[in-house]
């Protein structure tokens, strides 16, 4: 037999297989010739194509990351994350939300104005047209209860500037206003000193201390009134029983001042002492502990570190008591009823109105002229007194 004109059955060369780096990599060489060497080189390529499948690129198009940006979310432990990934399928329309801010401002304003709306309703009835009335009613000649009022301008208030009786109803009232704010104010933080040693029955006194502030001025006044009687009173009966005779405190009107000093201090001491109080014991306890380690005593702690620390507490009370003795009305109208000695603006104001003149155009300008002293001391502390309050 020719060799030639036999067919080849000659199988292609096999491939030889070496380990590589991340799997195995056939060589050339002889192709397998048997069953067994075909199932070897599968066994020895299958690992190679997983691998391959693993790290070939996808073929769909990958999402679009943006990079970390001032937005971005920070992954926990305080790192900014990768990135966002963006979806350019159905953005969010730009508008939406700034509509829904719009409706939510909105519908917020609607309710702060339901609810604040009936109060400045009220202020603006009850306080704010009468003192737009009351300026008007100034610059009037007009007596109370008569049909027909004539224009003075400002002759009610040259009047009252030029005349006799305004030295001695402006010093009435600054020596009414400095006695009685001082008076409460001293005498409340000495009480609130004494409350705060959290001694037994603190809680009894301190209501005890505060009850005169909430009584009425009517009924404190008449008690007052009643103790302070030269011949049927308490007081008056004491003196007696040691042999000494009872002051005229009603009829003298420089005593009379004296009697309504003494108790409307009684009256507000509470109101003071709890305020005060409040104040103490919201000191910080380290810097009083801080001064007695080094030595600083009872009076040097109160006058350098807890004075001071109750700044704050003593511009409020300073401004509240003095816009309610400024307008103390009720004792002064109960216990002097004629004014002998007590005749401040307020009750000025109320005499020349509701007394036996019935100016009511000389009240009024009266009432301004009280306004206006109330609303420049008032600035002054908010503007000058303000500044050496220490805000801890």
């Amino acid at each position: 037999m020719n060799p030639e004109s036999t067919p080849s059955s000659t199988a292609p060369p096999a491939t030889a297989t070496t380990p590589g780096p991340t799997g195995p990599v056939r060589a050339a060489g002889p192709a397998p010739t048997t069953a067994a060497e075909h199932a070897a080189t599968a066994r020895t390529a299958r690992p190679h194509a997983t691998h391959a499948r693993a790290t070939a690129a996808p073929s769909a198009a990958p999402a679009r990351v943006a990079p970390p940006g001032p937005d971005a979310p920070e992954a926990p432990g305080g790192r900014r994350g990768p990135g966002v990934v963006r979806h350019p399928a159905n953005p969010r329309p730009s508008g939406t939300r700034g509509t829904r801010r719009s409706a939510r401002s909105r519908r917020d304003f609607w309710i702060f104005l339901a609810f604040a709306a009936p109060n400045l309703l009220l202020i603006a009835v009850f306080t704010y047209r009468p003192l737009l009335a009351n300026l008007q009613y100034s610059t009037l000649n007009w007596t109370l209860g008569s049909p027909t009022a004539t224009v003075a301008g400002l002759d009610n208030y040259r009047r009252f500037l030029t005349g006799p009786d305004a030295a001695d109803v402006l010093g009435t009232t600054a020596v009414f206003t400095l006695w009685t704010v001082g008076g409460s104010m001293a005498l409340g933080l000495l009480v609130a000193f004494a409350l705060n040693r959290g001694l037994r029955g603190t809680t009894l006194t301190r209501a005890a201390v505060f009850a005169p502030y909430v009584l009425s001025g009517v009924g404190v006044g008449l008690v007052w009134l009643f103790i302070f009687d030269p011949v049927y009173g308490v007081l008056s009966w004491v003196l007696r029983s040691f042999g000494q005779a009872s002051p005229q405190w009603i009829n003298n009107p420089d005593l009379a001042l004296v009697m309504v000093i003494i108790v409307y201090v009684w009256k507000n001491l509470g109101y003071c002492a709890v305020v005060y109080l409040a104040g103490l014991q919201s000191l910080n306890k380290d810097v009083l502990e801080a001064a007695s380690l080094d030595g600083a005593g009872t009076l040097r702690q109160f006058w350098s570190i807890k004075l001071p620390l109750l700044s704050p507490t003593t511009f409020f009370l300073t401004i509240t008591c003095l816009i309610s003795s400024l307008q103390a009305f009720d004792l002064i109208r109960i216990m002097t009823p004629l004014g002998q000695g007590t005749s401040t603006l307020v009750y000025e104001a109320y005499l020349q109105a509701f007394g036996t003149y019935n100016q009511a155009g000389y009240s009024a300008a009266i009432s301004t002229i009280l306004f206006v002293i109330l609303l420049v001391i008032t600035l002054v502390q908010l503007r000058f007194v303000e500044r050496k309050v220490h805000y801890a």
